[in-house]
């Protein structure tokens, strides 16, 4: 197939894609943590259940990279991944059992697993230095469809109940699983099936450690705040679920604006490193800043700020996690990076969870914010110490941030 073709026909598509499966996925996971204390469940509670679609990740993502390296059969995994979101939805539709709702988030995070195989197929459409050009591009309409399933969610559950929104979860999934039988792979002829030498190279490579490690800190506090305990905290000033939704869409917008500008423009303009630098700052300074807000529209400005600041810094983390290795290792590496934030999606909300019980909510965004500033430092000191620590391997590009 011709390279007119490909972005003619496979880009848009992926990118339809992209959206359906991020929207399906997210008419759930902003208002799961005030659902379940609708339902009456306590702080640690909602905080193991939004976290077990984090764990389920951690333990998947690892495994799902190594078997489409080895099989280089990505299509495949994209459907199952959206035909699990699917089954998720209409689990939680029907359930009101905190067990099976454990069960189904932990099917949801399995589901989500799979974004390994969607950024490294739609990275596969372009060349191998324009990887973070690529990750910019798919992380808009992951970004996009994080924002259209939050909104059409909390149209859903404030017209109709918090199951609809689950419900609409259900069918978005199903209208993705039947555009992914149309996804085409693009596996070299020669391409090369990942080795257990290779897969130990991957686990070794220290740029792609520390790169996950700050992405574990942002994952902390992503889940943590605007998908975990912020929605918990503005139920707290009033909002009603429509503000729910309003707040998640202040979070979100400006994570796709950055997502596209910062992987596709800025980086280039302004270096890698700073985006990412800065990302962590605005993150940690607007988390700091919200037991301040003592009004809804102040506490979504705070959230759009600091959603801006996620943007930038994990979309170019997660370009760097692929941009120097080799086209059989990536979905491999991609496993590993993602398997290893998976960490923090479940490491963030349990550890608010039980902060906010054995104190309360305010200390635990005091904490986080403080965490997001330290990350920052981390991120600035990494890149001073490395540019002189480690030389750059022949054929391969400098690794810095």
């Amino acid at each position: 197939m011709t390279t007119a073709k490909i972005s003619s026909y496979r880009i848009p598509l992926f990118c339809a894609v992209t959206l359906l499966f991020w929207m399906s996925m997210y008419t759930s996971v902003p208002i799961m943590a005030p659902y379940v204390e609708f339902l009456g469940g306590n702080h640690q509670l909602a905080g193991w259940i939004v976290g077990m679609y984090g764990i389920s990740q951690m333990l998947l993502r690892i495994p799902v990279g190594i078997m489409s390296d080895r099989f280089h059969k990505r299509k495949l995994f994209i459907t199952f991944g959206l035909f699990f979101t699917a089954i998720a939805g209409l689990g939680l539709w029907f359930t009101h059992d905190f067990t099976w709702i454990l069960i189904l988030r932990a099917l949801a995070g399995a589901a989500a697993a799979t974004w390994v195989d969607f950024t490294v197929l739609f990275t596969s459409y372009y060349k191998h230095e324009e990887s973070t050009k690529a990750i910019g591009t798919i992380s808009f309409f992951n970004s996009l469809g994080q924002v259209l399933g939050i909104l059409s969610a909390g149209w859903a559950a404030d017209a109709l109940g918090w199951e609809a929104a689950f419900l609409l979860g259900a069918g978005l999934g199903l209208i993705g699983l039947a555009g992914s039988l149309f996804l085409v792979e693009k596996v070299e002829p020669d391409a090369p099936k990942i080795t257990l030498r290779g897969i130990g190279d991957v686990a070794t490579d220290r740029t792609l450690l520390f790169v996950s490690l700050l992405a574990i800190l942002s994952q902390v506090l992503i889940f943590a705040t605007v998908f975990g305990f912020t929605p918990v905290y503005a139920t707290e000033l009033g909002a009603d679920k429509f503000s729910l939704s309003m707040l998640s869409l202040f979070a979100n917008v400006p994570v796709a604006i950055a997502s596209l500008f910062g992987g596709r423009r800025w980086a280039a303009r302004y270096g890698e490193k700073r985006m990412v630098v800065w990302g962590f700052a605005l993150m940690g300074i607007f988390t700091f800043t919200i037991p301040f807000t003592h009004h809804l529209w102040m506490l979504m400005i705070t959230q759009a700020i600091a959603g801006f600041g996620r943007g930038l810094s994990f979309t170019l983390l997660m370009g760097m996690s692929i941009k120097h290795m080799s086209a059989d290792k990536r979905a491999t590496a991609m496993g590993f990076f993602q398997a290893i934030y998976g960490l923090g999606m479940f490491v963030g909300p349990v550890l608010m969870g039980v902060i906010s019980d054995w104190f309360s909510l305010n200390e635990g965004f005091i904490v986080l914010g403080i965490l997001g500033i330290l990350s920052a430092v981390l991120s600035q000191w990494f890149v001073q110490n490395r540019a002189s620590k480690q030389p750059t391997q022949p054929g391969r590009p400098s690794a810095s941030l």
